[in-house]
């Protein structure tokens, strides 16, 4: 979706509200594609006091094996961008300005980059999740597998025989 600014940046205390939804299910994210349901966005663009400002919250759900577990797992997620826009800028660069050089912002663009930029490095089933055991494999979080989890260090055996002697 592009919004056309050109009114918002013209006239004081204009507004232009919008919504939509951008499909995100071909984005692979380290050999899987945990955004299968589209993200959806809405917001607004107004002018303040010749000061131009985004808002915008984005909401996806992300569907992935938990890193300790294995178990699919789903969490839904909310961003919220509060940025102001401009046509130009002095400086080459900054976190808090947009520039819209030609009045245009492409917002399907600026979701997708944000998005990517919130998804989660590391994805839990739940906060506790206890994994899977070093030994027999068994998902910890059904129950103790009652391994034998201590293996004794190495560097240590010659001490240990001269114990058992």
């Amino acid at each position: 979706m592009i919004l056309d600014l050109r009114h918002v940046f013209s006239r004081d205390n204009s507004r232009l509200e919008f919504d939509g939804t951008v499909d995100m299910s071909a984005v692979d994210v380290s050999g899987g594609f945990p955004l299968k349901k589209p993200v959806r966005y809405g917001g607004v663009v107004f002018n303040e006091s010749s000061v131009v400002i985004l808002n915008i919250r984005i909401e996806y759900e992300f569907t992935a094996p938990c890193d300790r577990c294995g178990k699919i797992s789903s969490g839904s997620h909310t961003v919220t961008i509060d940025k102001s826009l401009a046509t130009s800028l002095e400086r080459q660069e900054s976190d808090t300005i947009i520039v819209v050089s030609d009045m245009q912002l492409e917002v399907d663009e600026l979701v997708y980059s944000e998005v990517i930029l919130d998804l989660p490095s590391k994805h839990l089933c739940k906060e506790d999740c206890k994994g899977l055991c070093q030994k027999c494999g068994k998902n910890l979080n059904d129950g103790d597998c009652g391994c034998d989890l201590f293996e004794p260090d190495p560097r240590f055996e010659k001490l240990r025989e001269l114990l058992n002697d």
